[in-house]
């Protein structure tokens, strides 16, 4: 898990072709590197990738096939600098927001327009990610966690600060360039649990704070009241007697 906080900006000295549709990447990050171990993880503009082993600054990892076709990391050349970030540790505060490294899919720099101070990005969004895109909410772009100001059916904009500009590979990518995007995992999650109760298929709702449970066509529904439980039939189903005295 990471946070979007980009830490350096690292380089990609070599890319092995290992057969197979994979590949072995090996990038320069003296600050990521320096506490890394085999079997870390480490976020590459935004792909979160395990550290195969760690040598004078640099580190290899493989990039399988899935990886590929889901990223933009396939058109990486030695030379290309790239964002890293370590995993996020639970004692440490979340400055931006919760990313997975998971990328969702592959968006465009569509337009760059400057101000004196900082700068709008506009980005094409895929379609089938924009019901999880909203103004104000986070999206990672190339591992950068950024705040939505505007988004359509198959774009957004943010907003560029000079420290995001000078710092990450957003300061230099050109009109045409693909980024990878992450869409706010909560916003899945929500999505999931919503298409299963919908169908009928998801789990029985939880108490809500007065022990209430909704019940379902026929069944009892139970609300605990102060001093004891309130029970009342559900449609169509038997009413439930209290127990412990309780007032009805």
């Amino acid at each position: 898990m990471f946070t979007g906080i980009v830490e350096e900006l690292g380089e990609v000295v070599r890319i092995a072709d290992t057969g197979g549709d994979s590949a072995l990447v090996a990038i320069r990050g003296p600050l990521v590197t320096s506490d890394a171990r085999h079997g870390d993880s480490i976020a590459v503009n935004g792909v979160c990738l395990t550290v195969v082993e760690v040598d004078g600054g640099v580190f290899t990892a493989d990039v399988m096939g899935e990886t590929l076709r889901r990223s933009a990391l396939g058109g990486l050349r030695p030379g290309d600098p790239v964002n890293l970030e370590r995993a996020a540790a639970l004692n440490s505060r979340l400055g931006g927001h919760l990313v997975q490294g998971h990328v969702d899919g592959v968006g465009e720099v569509l337009s760059r327009e400057p101000a004196a101070q900082w700068e709008t990005l506009r980005f094409r969004l895929p379609t089938a990610l924009a019901r999880y895109v909203v103004e104000k909410g986070s999206i990672t772009v190339d591992g950068v966690s950024l705040t939505v100001a505007a988004v359509g059916d198959d774009w957004f904009t943010v907003g560029l600060i000079p420290t995001t500009l000078g710092l990450t590979t957003l300061g230099v990518r050109g009109v045409g360039a693909p980024v990878n995007l992450e869409v706010d995992v909560l916003a899945k999650y929500v999505e999931r649990l919503l298409d299963a109760r919908l169908a009928g298929d998801g789990p029985p709702p939880p108490a809500g704070p007065l022990g209430l449970v909704a019940g379902s066509a026929g069944g009892p529904v139970v609300a605990g009241g102060a001093g004891g439980p309130v029970v009342a039939g559900g449609a169509g189903g038997p009413v439930v007697p209290p127990v412990g005295g309780g007032a009805r």
